[in-house]
């Protein structure tokens, strides 16, 4: 005869459970003071008069305690009087005694009802102190109880956790690390098949993943496995994300935890957490660690040590350099780090043998932009006539997380009005909105001033469009949009080098809307405020940093081990008044190139202004039309040509 599976199985004995054993005595003593402790009920409540007049008159009282510490007194009815009561207790004949009761501050009046009786009527009269054995217990002991039910329920709050492994959030676990944990049980699967763009940096972490599936095909030829790799790069570029894909594309366990996470107002308790999560990295090798804003807890340390220092998170990033790099060896723990702030951390977490490689994570170009735009508009509803393409040439400069900024903000667009699909305007909307901010078509803007605003950008549109090495036009617009007034696109060439005359030509742009001002109205207004801190920047690094002065010199007074408590600056008071009036006459030379600029081509400037006071808006063609082609376009055009991009890959915003 077979057995059923269910015969198979062992029946397991139920575990003792203690509070199951306390809850059972207590609830049976509960039974029986329902049940024995009194015989039924409470007694009613009556008044005095009413037992005087109705009850003791008639002689159905037998007996009447007075309490005196509780002020009361308990009637007991005769069982053979007990029927005229029944419409009192529902009908029924009641089994408890006594069966009234009722409040009196003494037992003089008792005492004198009972004596105006005949002898066949009296009643008794007992007089007692009654206490309250069980209620003063309970009194007593209720505070204690709920101290001691408060502190186990501290106890466990603190304690939650408690040997779980990681995020732990008790104070016994403060301690612990906080870091997530990601493996085969729990894994979000990314691969690099996710992370759009970002070709060069997905070929170096590559490296990476080849030696966390094959360590055997580099350590027989006497390799070592990288201890880290430190990504760099700019906000929203992808770091996070690349590293999670190097983690799905290995196949092992991943930490991440944020620098911030090792800092706490406790002492030691930053260092603790880092040995911590390297424990639990070294019981699940081979595994990656990732530490996001790594700048928290990796910042140089201060050569000051009582000015400006920070124990504790020194202390944190001392044990972090003993993990990576010290007497224990982390086989199989490959460390990566994400960072927007290279240049601020110390450079002992820098050297090889901790973070082995740095890995640049850029803003993508034209055709990355182009990757990461198809990703996400996989989810979209989008018109058929939409291309990536286009939209990658509208998104200069813009990073991924922006990419998919715009993507999302010209999804609500469509939905706000009522579209079916997201089409091509939608997309160019959200853009401006994204880098000019909300327009603000509401806004009261007197005549007086919309025409100062339209010279004023029609002066910046002129002086970028006649100047070849200036950053040509791309729109430019008179509608309000957030803090700005107005505001202008431009496209910026891309180069890698830039030389003086380049920059001069940049900042006579730049002057060009204070300038139209002077021309038009004869007085200056403060409209140009963000020009002119533009430029004064851009004149003093061209002095200070680049060596761009004949009376300087080619010095430069830039320090990029800059720690940030250097309060004396590095050249003497005679060489800084010599750099402010170099800073005055570079300015001044912007002022007078962007003047000449603007008087020989008058008309084509009081031109474009009126169309701006027409329209609002004008767009790159309405300046072809007005001034011509551009100076220098045949040799963009070339450079189109053989990079088959039609645009740079930045934008700017001038208002």
């Amino acid at each position: 005869m077979n057995k059923s599976p269910n015969q198979n199985k062992k029946i397991k004995p139920p575990k003792f459970n203690v509070i199951f054993w306390i809850y059972i005595p207590l609830f049976a003593f509960l039974i029986y003071m329902v049940n024995f402790g009194y015989q039924g009920g409470d007694p009613q409540e009556t008044e005095w008069y009413k037992v005087k007049d109705n009850m003791i008159s008639q002689g159905d009282v037998e007996k009447i305690t007075y309490v005196v510490n509780k002020d009361i007194a308990e009637v007991t009815i005769k069982k053979d009087s007990l029927k005229k009561y029944v419409n009192l207790f529902g009908g029924k004949e009641p089994k408890y005694s006594p069966q009234f009761v009722f409040y009196i501050k003494s037992d003089d009046a008792l005492v004198e009802a009972r004596e105006s009786l005949p002898d066949e009527k009296r009643f008794e009269i007992k007089t007692e102190n009654r206490i309250d054995y069980f209620g003063n217990i309970i009194s007593w002991l209720i505070f204690p109880a709920l101290i001691v039910l408060l502190w186990f329920f501290l106890i466990k709050r603190m304690s939650k956790g408690i040997g779980g492994g990681a995020g732990g959030g008790g104070i016994f676990n403060v301690g612990k690390s906080q870091a997530k944990v990601f493996d085969k049980d729990n894994n979000t699967k990314v691969t690099f098949k996710d992370v759009a763009g970002l070709e060069e940096a997905k070929v170096e972490v590559m490296e990476i993943v080849d030696f966390l599936k094959n360590p055997k095909k580099y350590t027989a030829l006497g390799g070592k496995i990288p201890k880290g790799a430190l990504l760099v790069g700019p906000p929203g570029t992808g770091k996070t994300l690349l590293a999670k894909a190097v983690a799905g594309e290995a196949n092992v366990p991943f930490f991440s935890i944020s620098g911030s996470d090792f800092v706490e107002m406790f002492v030691g308790v930053g260092a603790s957490r880092v040995r911590d999560l390297f424990k639990q990295a070294k019981e699940k090798a081979p595994c990656i660690v990732f530490i996001d804003e790594i700048d928290a807890v990796g910042r140089a340390r201060s050569k000051n040590g009582g000015f400006s220092s920070n124990d504790e998170r020194e202390n944190t990033l001392n044990q972090l350099l003993t993990e990576m790099d010290g007497f224990g060896t982390n086989s199989g723990v490959i460390v990566l780090a994400a960072t927007n702030r290279a240049d601020i951390l110390d450079k002992a977490l820098m050297r090889a043998g901790r973070f082995d490689r740095q890995i640049n994570v850029d803003l993508p170009e034209l055709k990355e932009r182009e990757e990461i735009f198809k990703v996400h508009l996989s989810k979209l509803k989008l018109s058929p006539e939409l291309q990536t393409d286009f939209l990658a040439k509208q998104t200069p400069g813009f990073s991924g997380a922006d990419i998919a900024n715009v993507c999302n903000e010209a999804a609500l667009m469509a939905a706000r009005k009522n579209k079916q699909f997201i089409e091509k305007q939608d997309f160019l909307d959200a853009i401006d909105r994204i880098v000019g901010g909300l327009e603000k078509k509401s806004k009261i803007i007197s005549p007086q001033e919309k025409r100062t605003i339209a010279f004023h950008e029609a002066g910046h549109a002129t002086v970028s469009w006649i100047l070849p090495n200036a950053n040509p036009l791309l729109k430019v617009t008179i509608i309000p949009r957030g803090k700005a007034l107005g505001a202008a696109w431009y496209i910026p060439e891309e180069r890698q080098l830039t030389t003086k005359e380049q920059m001069m030509e940049e900042m006579a742009a730049t002057m060009g809307g204070r300038v139209a001002e002077e021309l038009i109205n004869g007085k200056i207004s403060t409209g140009a405020l963000s020009d002119l801190e533009k430029i004064t920047k851009q004149a003093y690094a061209m002095v200070t940093y680049f060596g761009m002065s004949e009376k300087v010199g080619n010095v430069s007074f830039y320090d990029s081990q800059d720690s940030g408590y250097n309060f004396q600056k590095p050249y003497s008071e005679k060489t800084a008044e010599l750099i402010d009036a170099e800073v005055k006459t570079l300015i001044n030379s912007s002022h007078e190139m962007a003047h000449k600029i603007l008087t020989e081509h008058f008309d084509g400037f009081n031109k474009l202004a009126n169309l701006l006071l027409e329209r609002e808006v004008v767009f790159q063609e309405d300046l072809v039309n007005i001034f011509g082609p551009r100076q220098g376009a045949e040799k963009q055009d070339e450079n189109v040509a053989k990079d088959k991009e039609t645009e740079p890959e930045s934008l700017n915003k001038d208002e």
